[in-house]
This record gives structure tokens, C-alpha cells and sequence, in this order.
């Protein structure tokens, strides 16, 4: 999980996306940031391999809250990443953070709580990359790609600093794969319907539909070997 709805950021917002300024947006993308902080959290607790400290989650979870948004803003190289000039994000991560420290991460509501924002969040951030992306001139590829690395950076540089490989590279969930495709299919409707609020929606409803899917019906990808 990673920060990053650009379209919420009134300074930021690319008006010829025509996207919509509301408190709902505002609510996700900080529920996302919060979420991300708090998972980064409670990885760091669950790690049988290192002993972390409160730096050491504290740190964790500020890396899966917002490492996604910021490589994806290094990389495009336009000004200093959102999570820098909007303290906001710092903010509530830090929040998710202390309280990944302060209760137990078997607490069964919390883990509700987690994973209902997780689905909601995964297509709303891979809009908010690509969105970022074409608003800078990218192509449709280039695109695509940062709306993944702004879904799952974060919680791959997550677990880069835990010690482990990231487990978007591994069998497991298709979570990398729905991110993709939540930006493919907004790139594809902005360009088709002219309307960031139509393709936004249609992107999201996708990636919340595959989300409930895989999580249902228990789909997997394969090892390769």
C-alpha cells in the first residue's frame, strides 16, 4: 500500500482530467495512506527474522504508506513529491504507524477495517499514478506503470527493508496484476470517453470487482518454476 490521489490536491489537480474535488476522495486517499501505515506496521511486528524497534516500525510504516507515491514523483522528476508538500500525508501515516504499535495486530476489526480500505484503495491509487503520469505528458506504457508502482511500490520497499523479497515478485495474490489493469482500463476510457470522472469510475469498479473476486474465490498466481 502507497500515498497518492494527485486529483484531491486542488495545487496539483490537471484540469483537463476534469476530476472531481470532494471530501469522499479525500477520505480514501488518506484511508489508503492510513491503511498502508498501518499494514507496514504491523509486518514489522509480525517479522520473525529482526527484532524491529518503534524506529523500525515507525519506519516500515512510513515506507508503505507513501513509498509508492514518492518513487513514482521522483521518477517523473516534476517538483518535490506530494507526500513532501502536503504534510497531511506525513501526518496520517505517522498516525497508522503508532497505532500499528499501540494495539494488537490480531485485533479482528482492525484487520476488517484494513483490508475493506486495501480494496477500495488498490484502483484508486493506480488511477491517481497514471493520472499523475499523463498529466506530465507520459504515454500510454509509461503510464500504466507508474499507476502500478504508485499502488504496490510501497509495500515492496516495504518489504525490501524487512529483508524478503516483495511480494508482488512471488506467488500469492494478483495484486500487482489488478493494479495494472485498473490503470489500463482509465487510460483507455480517458482517452475513449474524454472524462476522468467516467473513467475513474470504471477503472475503480474493475479493480474493486477482481479485488472481491480474488479474495473470494482464492485466486493465485502460479510460481513460474
Amino acid at each position: 500500500m502507497t500515498h497518492g490521489l494527485s486529483f484531491v490536491v486542488p495545487m496539483l489537480v490537471p484540469h483537463s482530467l476534469n476530476l472531481p474535488i470532494t471530501t469522499a476522495f479525500f477520505v480514501i486517499d488518506f484511508g489508503g495512506v492510513f491503511a498502508g501505515a498501518l499494514g507496514g506496521a504491523f509486518a514489522a511486528r509480525e517479522n520473525q527474522r529482526y527484532q524491529f524497534d518503534f524506529v523500525g516500525v515507525l519506519g516500515l510504516a512510513l515506507i508503505s504508506a507513501l513509498g509508492g507515491g514518492i518513487a513514482r514523483d521522483v521518477l517523473l522528476g516534476h517538483g518535490p513529491p506530494l507526500a513532501l508538500v502536503d504534510t497531511r500525508y506525513l501526518l496520517v501515516a505517522l498516525a497508522g504507524g503508532a497505532l500499528g504499535l499501540a494495539v494488537s495486530h490480531k485485533s479482528a476489526w482492525l484487520r476488517r477495517v484494513l483490508v475493506g480500505v486495501d480494496v477500495v484503495a488498490l484502483g484508486l491509487f493506480a488511477v491517481a499514478g497514471s493520472a499523475r503520469a499523463r498529466a506530465a505528458g507520459l504515454s500510454f506504457l509509461p503510464a500504466m506503470l507508474l499507476g502500478v508502482t504508485t499502488a504496490v511500490g510501497g509495500g515492496s520497499l516495504r518489504d525490501v527493508f524487512s529483508g524478503r523479497t516483495p511480494k508482488v515478485f512471488e506467488r500469492g495474490e494478483p495484486y500487482a496484476i489488478v493494479a495494472a489493469l485498473a490503470s489500463a482500463v482509465f487510460l483507455v476510457a480517458e482517452r475513449s470517453l474524454g472524462t476522468g470522472v467516467a473513467a475513474t469510475t470504471l477503472a475503480v469498479a474493475c479493480s474493486f470487482i477482481l479485488r472481491l473476486a480474488a479474495m473470494r474465490f482464492h485466486w493465485k498466481t502460479r510460481a513460474a518454476r
